[in-house]
């Protein structure tokens, strides 16, 4: 199977990193977009600090690439409190959460990425640390077994998921507060872009924010990565200054197409069209189509070209929808409309 990593789903190496965070805003009047959760987390980090107490846990859900580590270390800024950083599947036993809760001191920040891939024994032990800042610390085994109660000082839980439907009701409840990240704007991405733009010193023309936030997936993770790639072409080519043909030349030879699709997504869109005449065709069928394991075009392909009206899926496979005909340049044959139209009637019965 393949192991290249496409520019727009690529992991960050080192370097990606630190520059990411670099990137990152520290306020909550320099985080661009996501106006309504801003506001609304403004309003709860305000009332906390008048009342002087910490706030009450959060948790952001959402896409990856949209915030949510961002807006974590905004909450501990603004409540100028020390952030922890840890992930659910890093806490698989109760213990390990219980070693964390214990060390935190009063009013700091814990920061808990992947939350719905914390073990079950953990999300049960988090329960009463959320809501009566207690935890039961079991010693010994069987009828010998005692629970030593340790009290825990105030702390803020700030939860991120890329699945919210995965969390139990109960661990969901005990958040006072919970923000749904949603996909930016084209506009959006531009500013983000201006804002990275100036921080790298990068002269770019409006026309060439425009062009590489359109093939962002309106995700600013991805905008900023872009970026320094269209950086690295202008550096390479000695431009001085970033216009829209240039962003244009850059992205294309990393093979990011004028709508975000990468090499990934165009072929699978190429293999629905071409070689199964529009579908439907199964997941695993489309994915040794293209070389891929069934999970890779199931979680990172698919989704997009869901969102962007490219695919569909039905009750009897995939099909690519009329629009992915138009983008990769392809006459749609008359029996892949009638595919299309009777696969969506089977879903709807």
């Amino acid at each position: 199977m393949s192991d290249s990593k496409p520019l727009t789903h690529a992991g960050s190496e080192p370097e990606e990193h630190a520059l990411e965070a670099a990137l990152r805003p520290r306020n909550l009047d320099d985080f661009v977009g996501q106006a309504r959760v801003r506001q609304q987390l403004s309003l709860v980090l305000e009332a906390a600090k008048i009342r002087e107490r910490s706030a009450d846990h959060v948790l952001l859900s959402g896409p990856p690439g949209l915030g949510k580590t961002t807006l974590s270390m905004i909450i501990a800024a603004e409540m100028n409190a020390p952030l922890r950083i840890s992930s659910g599947p890093a806490i698989q036993h109760a213990g390990d959460l219980a070693a964390i809760l214990s060390s935190l001191t009063e009013g700091e920040v814990l920061f808990l990425d992947e939350i719905h891939r914390m073990s079950r024994p953990a999300e049960e032990m988090l329960y009463m640390a959320m809501e009566d800042f207690r935890v039961d610390i079991v010693v010994g085994k069987g009828a010998g077994a005692t629970a030593i109660p340790l009290d825990l000082p105030p702390f803020t839980l700030v939860g991120a998921t890329t699945r919210a439907g995965l969390l139990p009701g109960p661990l969901r409840d005990r958040f006072g507060f919970t923000g749904h990240l949603e996909f930016y704007a084209v506009e959006e991405l531009e500013l983000v872009l201006r804002r990275s733009a100036m921080m790298l010193d990068l002269r770019v023309t409006s026309a060439a924010f425009s062009e590489i936030a359109g093939r962002s997936r309106g995700t600013p993770r991805i905008a900023n990565r872009l970026l320094r790639r269209v950086r690295d072409w202008a550096l390479v080519h000695k431009l001085e200054e970033i216009d829209a043909q240039s962003a244009a030349a850059a992205l294309d030879m990393y093979e990011v197409d004028s709508r975000g699709l990468d090499r990934l997504d165009r072929s699978v869109l190429e293999a629905l069209c071409l070689k199964f005449g529009g579908g439907p065709v199964g997941l695993s069928t489309l994915a040794i189509a293209v070389g891929e394991e069934t999970e890779t075009v199931e979680t990172v392909a698919e989704p997009y070209l869901v969102r962007e009206g490219l695919m569909g899926r039905t009750p009897r496979g995939r099909i690519a929808m009329p629009s992915a005909w138009q983008h990769l340049g392809i006459a749609m044959p008359k029996d892949a409309i009638f595919a299309s139209a009777q696969s969506y009637e089977n879903d709807e019965d």
